[in-house]
């Protein structure tokens, strides 16, 4: 830990990190902040917090863990692939790219084996458009080439895309739809969370319920954008969590093997025959077989 009293620099923390610390990047600089390993006067901050004179800054740099990005031989579900594209169907408990705390086994490294990938999303991330949770099952899109990536992440940005998510809540929803629109951003409470704030990034979800049990709800929800755990923190927002989450839900909840959260359809324009491809998942067999016990034991009642 270093601890640095401001005399000179003034402006964005981020920013003045970077000026104080030549070794450390803005773009490093953000990351330690936004994990909480930079502090003002003992406390949390933002990226943005202005640094006055006199500040205390400390920073704890943790040296990255290096990661060799290596091909594994690892079963893939591809449930579609041509020369461009690649749709999978993710199991729960899977990482989708090598990061410090999962270095090997993750989606990236199967993808490696299987097949070339795009580039342009940085060394530890070849051909992945956009991401799923560990804990969450279903479906991506993946790049094999530059020229696809673009096209596609060009779609996610104006919001183009069909992804359609599956969800077991808790408690009784009693509204046939609805949308959740509220700002996410990084908890000030938790830095591990996303959590509702005000001036947090613009977030949509739109949800449809599918079936009601005495104590929970099985709803349909579609992302209009793509917030980290977006459909976990407003489905908690709207205090009906998803069951099993270990991170947003309560203790007391259904056992699985993470979230009850399935990407169950995908739908895009295909990046060379511009077709409109739409492909779905079934959901994974412990998630039916939790369904089928609730229709048993937590029927409504006439």
């Amino acid at each position: 830990m270093k601890t640095i009293e401001v005399s000179t620099h003034t402006g964005r923390l981020d920013k003045v990190v970077s000026e104080i610390e030549p070794t450390i990047s803005r773009s490093r600089a953000k990351k330690l902040i936004d994990d909480g390993d930079i502090t003002v006067n003992g406390e949390v901050k933002k990226p943005k917090y202005p640094v006055e004179i006199g500040d205390k800054i400390s920073i704890s740099n943790p040296e990255p863990q290096a990661i060799n990005l290596e091909p594994e031989n690892i079963p893939l579900d591809i449930v579609y692939e041509d020369d461009d594209v690649i749709v999978v169907n993710k199991p729960q408990g899977m990482v989708v790219h090598p990061s410090a705390g999962h270095p090997n086994h993750t989606l990236v490294n199967a993808l490696l084996f299987h097949s070339p990938l795009s580039t342009i999303n940085g060394e530890y991330r070849p051909g992945i458009v956009h991401r799923i949770d560990k804990d969450t099952s279903g479906l991506l899109m993946v790049a094999k080439n530059d020229a696809a990536h673009k096209f596609l992440s060009s779609q996610l940005k104006k919001q183009k895309n069909l992804r359609r998510y599956v969800a077991l809540v808790h408690g009784r929803i009693t509204e046939n739809s609805g949308v959740v629109n509220a700002p996410i951003g990084r908890s000030l409470n938790d830095r591990k969370k996303q959590a509702v704030i005000i001036d947090g990034r613009p977030a949509v979800t739109h949800f449809e319920v599918l079936e009601r049990f005495q104590q929970y709800t099985l709803v349909s929800c579609r992302l209009e954008t793509g917030r980290t755990h977006q459909i976990r923190v407003h489905m908690k927002y709207i205090e009906h969590p998803i069951v099993g989450d270990p991170l947003y839900g309560p203790r007391k909840t259904i056992k699985g093997n993470g979230q009850f959260l399935h990407a169950q359809e995908l739908g895009f324009e295909h990046p060379t025959t511009h077709e409109l491809m739409t492909f779905s998942a079934p959901i994974p067999p412990i998630f039916e077989k939790v369904l089928t016990n609730l229709r048993l034991t937590q029927p409504l009642k006439s």
